[in-house]
């Protein structure tokens, strides 16, 4: 009998998981059906950056047969994946609240606010101030002879990857101050390491963006200063050990 009261909640936890996840998909799945209608519409603010750029007469080409029908539809379902992440950080919130204490549910839920509003700034940020510097770089230096006609495929995908670089990055703050609250460094070690993360912060710009100074100065800055505002709030911030632990 013991070994099936352990397996009950158990199973009971795996049910409400399976719910849980079953939500945010079907949440997904919903708004995806409704970008549908608008997809064509949705890749051409999308691509705007870089038309705005390019030669007078020319456009965009689509080297695959079902690219002009599939590329607008995969813009979609990411737009869609997106905009229903508070949905989504919400079911999680909703399935590991039971299992926090008073403290944990306290810093958990603002964390989870904080880190979806800094991932929408650097996607924002990608799209309205470094796609128009990288497209404008890009653009001037194609060779004498060459057109820029861009692949709308291969053009979304680099756009996204850039979107999720740059949403990532802006979650910087957040990194810091788990690492703090967790106990697995100090702030005061944190600021130690500030050489490390300027150089590792323009590593990254220079990996993830193309090779210019602007652009890959325009990623590691704020990485930089986002790091400086994590540090800044992880100063105040109590370790985990450091409370007391009340259901």
């Amino acid at each position: 009998m013991p070994q099936e009261e352990l397996e009950q909640p158990f199973i009971a936890h795996l049910v409400e998981l399976r719910d849980r996840l079953l939500k945010a998909a079907l949440m997904i799945l919903l708004v995806f059906a409704a970008l549908t209608f608008v997809a064509n519409d949705l890749y051409s603010y999308l691509a705007g950056p870089l038309l705005s750029h390019m030669p007078a007469g020319s456009q965009m080409i689509a080297t695959d047969v079902a690219s002009p029908f599939l590329a607008p539809l995969k813009l979609a379902l990411v737009a869609a994946i997106f905009i229903t992440m508070p949905f989504s950080l919400y079911q999680a919130w909703a399935f590991v609240a039971p299992g926090l204490y008073g403290h944990e549910k306290r810093l958990l839920a603002p964390l989870l606010l904080a880190s979806t509003v800094l991932f929408y700034t650097g996607m924002a940020f990608a799209y309205y101030v470094v796609f128009p510097v990288i497209f404008a770089f890009l653009t001037a230096t194609a060779p004498v002879g060459v057109a820029v006609m861009t692949d709308i495929g291969k053009y979304m995908d680099f756009v996204l990857t850039l979107f999720f670089a740059f949403g990532a990055a802006f979650e910087v703050p957040i990194v810091a101050l788990l690492l703090v609250w967790s106990g697995l460094v100090t702030a005061q070690g944190l600021a130690e390491k500030r050489p490390y993360v300027i150089v590792a912060a323009f590593v990254i710009g220079a990996v993830l963006t193309p090779p210019d100074v602007v652009s890959q100065t325009l990623l590691a800055v704020p990485m930089w200063l986002l790091f400086e505002a994590g540090l800044l709030a992880a100063r105040w911030l109590p370790g985990r050990g450091s409370e007391v632990k009340a259901p």
